[in-house]
């Protein structure tokens, strides 16, 4: 199988570097907005979910540039919040708040709520829009606990309040490897992973 390209349809240089780690190995040469020849507008993510966020933005990416596009869209679901913040996890606190300003506004929301109904989960929903325009999903799911308080200061977002307690840690208190193991966006890559190896784009 000759050499294939896949554009990682974010603007997040970090997000991109991982991607290429994860799906180092495979015959695929992984590829960021700035090795276009041509810009890319802004995607407006209508969607209600978390899926529907990433369709919009790999085929978004795939209209504008031809190559097969992979968008990621993930969050923290609180079931005591009725799955808030969801698809606001990154603004939670507001358009351009920081990941401790969603943090804190998390504790806010969450304080006085018993240990018991504190269960939340980590979503990642993967979509991958082939060099034919079909659509290929894969999801990855982590569920834990929120704390009362940080625990460790690795990882970014949530993670410091996202207890796992098969591992009896943060995912803030994980090495990155080890997160990688457990967490949504590892899930779901590694069957992204195991579908390219099957499959061309």
């Amino acid at each position: 199988m000759s050499e294939q390209k896949l554009l990682i349809a974010t603007t997040n240089p970090g997000k991109i570097t991982e991607f290429r780690k994860l799906l180092a190995g495979l015959p695929i040469r992984v590829i960021g907005p700035e090795d276009l020849t041509q810009a890319v507008p802004d995607c407006i993510e209508k969607g209600g979910s978390f899926c529907e966020n990433a369709r919009i933005k790999a085929r978004h990416w795939f209209n504008h540039s031809g190559l097969a596009s992979l968008a990621d869209d993930s969050g923290l679901a609180v079931e005591a919040l009725d799955g808030a913040p969801g698809i606001y996890s990154a603004r939670f606190a507001g358009d351009g708040a920081t990941d401790k300003d969603n943090l804190e506004r998390l504790l806010e929301r969450i304080h006085g709520v018993d240990h018991s109904e504190r269960g939340a989960s980590f979503i990642c929903c993967l979509a991958l829009c082939r060099t034919n325009g079909s659509l290929v999903m894969f999801q990855g799911r982590c569920d834990g606990v929120i704390l009362d308080h940080p625990r460790g200061r690795g990882g970014f977002g949530y993670d410091p309040v996202f207890y796992y307690p098969p591992l009896g840690k943060t995912f803030a208190q994980l090495d990155p490897e080890g997160k990688n193991r457990v967490s949504h966006r590892g899930r779901a890559l590694q069957s992204l992973r195991e579908w390219l190896s099957r499959n061309e784009l």
